[in-house]
């Protein structure tokens, strides 16, 4: 009898397992993607290598839709509004929540301080930390402030002795920091591995959805921005936000990519300052702040992030190139979006670009891919080249064609509500948007069809 092969093969990207090597994995066709690493002993006897099983509500059978009973009392927030926000409204009862993002973007700092706010609201917390001791994580706290006796403590990343703390202490939420730090008894793998990574989040989703605590689980990121692990690692929990941001910046973004309580377009804006996180609550003059008075390449671009209308400044810089090859640069935004959109104006617009350098920067460092950013990137670029400026009181956004013509964004009258309440006086947009904006005194709107006429208004 053959025997027993004690590794396996797994799929970095999906966790597909497969007894012999593979250059692409037939689950999700990545390739190069496989690792060996040793197989999970599973025990049949009940104790620490048995499978978690936990039966929520105590019922084993199935319920009827009508029978299922959601009070407002399931949602609970965290005293940090930016953070309901991207939550949906608040925490959920018995959900799990990945949180993602860059070494020192602030991802424990935030936690800590909803930890805070928590016990304030008479909630028992638990914070867990595989990478901090006792007195690290109090020198972090009391930075940001006072705490109770709610918030309990513990270092340690043994998820079995975990699992009987969260069952003894039976706290209402739990973080786990991180859970690359996680490891089991019965998985023969290393910490962080494929296989460890994939089991703990396992148990703790069992955990929190038999026990009805709501957990948050810190994840690393990979030097390409993604969540360290298998991809079934995002799979199988409820929600997952992404902190983002350069280091070396005040701001960050908390941007949610998979909520299954609320939107996944929604972000939530913060300040780093000594004292910890703060909240932005006015997003578009925080981002608009220190734009140059009368300068030729700057405009305003209204964006909407989920329901939030958000203003942010584009800029564009023109010159003669020195070389053959005319240099192309975009930061904030898709390099490839850009060179679509000066092809658009040198063939439909008569605009010669390609002889010239061009650098297009979307202020104050955030990264957008809405296309209704398209018309603020083209009008930008033209007063560059024609060295006018465009008012410091014009607004304008829409999406930009390859015929030229200028479509149709989704929610214009928010985004004009937004230019009205920050000063603005002037809003240029697609001229089909036009019927579903309510007439003002208060701002003078103009409706253009295609980049030629909003060319002609600079």
């Amino acid at each position: 009898m053959a025997k027993a092969r004690d590794t396996a093969f797994f799929c970095k990207e999906c966790g597909y397992e497969s007894a012999k090597w593979f250059g692409q994995c037939p689950a999700c066709r990545e390739w190069n993607t496989a690792s060996e690493e040793p197989v999970a002993k599973t025990k049949t006897a009940k104790g620490k290598g048995a499978p978690v099983h936990i039966v929520s509500d105590g019922k084993n059978e199935p319920s009827k839709l009508a029978d299922i009973n959601t009070k407002e009392t399931d949602w609970m927030s965290t005293g940090i509004k930016e953070l309901d926000r991207v939550l949906g409204g608040g925490i959920v009862a018995g959900s799990l929540v990945l949180v993602g993002g860059d070494p020192g973007i602030g991802k424990s700092t935030l936690l800590l301080q909803m930890c805070k706010n928590l016990s304030h609201m008479d909630k028992n917390v638990l914070y867990i930390s595989g990478e901090e001791s006792l007195k690290q994580i109090k020198m972090r706290a009391e930075r940001t402030g006072t705490f109770t006796d709610k918030l309990l403590l513990l270092c340690e990343t043994n998820l079995d002795i975990i699992e009987e703390t969260m069952k003894k202490t039976m706290p209402d939420v739990v973080i786990i920091d991180s859970i690359q730090t996680m490891y089991r008894e019965n998985v023969g793998s290393a910490p962080g591995s494929v296989s460890q990574v994939r089991e703990s989040t396992a148990v703790l989703m069992q955990l929190a959805k038999g026990l009805g605590i709501s957990i948050f689980i810190v994840g690393h990121v990979t030097k390409e921005g993604v969540v360290a692990g298998p991809r079934m690692l995002e799979h199988m929990v409820d929600t997952v936000l992404y902190f983002e941001g350069d280091k070396n910046a005040s701001y960050r973004l908390l941007r949610g990519v998979k909520n299954r309580f609320g939107s996944t377009n929604e972000i939530g804006v913060f300040e780093m300052q000594e004292q910890g996180l703060v909240e932005v609550e006015n997003p578009s003059e925080y981002m608009l702040s220190g734009k140059p008075e009368n300068a030729s390449g700057s405009v305003v671009v209204c964006l909407m992030e989920g329901t939030r209308p958000m203003l942010v400044e584009v800029q564009a810089l023109v010159c003669d190139s020195n070389f053959g090859l005319p240099r192309r640069t975009a930061a904030g935004t898709d390099y490839n979006r850009v060179n679509l959109l000066m092809a658009v104006l040198e063939k439909r617009a008569g605009v010669h670009l390609s002889g010239s350098d061009a650098y297009v920067n979307v202020a104050g460092g955030i990264k957008v891919n809405e296309p209704a950013l398209d018309l603020g990137i083209v009008m930008a670029l033209v007063s560059s080249f024609k060295n006018r400026s465009v008012d410091d009181k014009t607004i304008i956004f829409g999406e930009v064609g390859l015929a030229g013509e200028v479509r149709a964004v989704s929610q214009p009258q928010l985004r004009v509500n937004e230019a009205v309440k920050l000063g603005f006086e002037t809003c240029i947009l697609p001229q089909v948007c036009l019927k579903s904006i309510r007439k003002t005194d208060k701002i003078n709107i103009i409706g253009v069809r295609n980049v030629s006429e909003a060319m002609k208004l600079i």
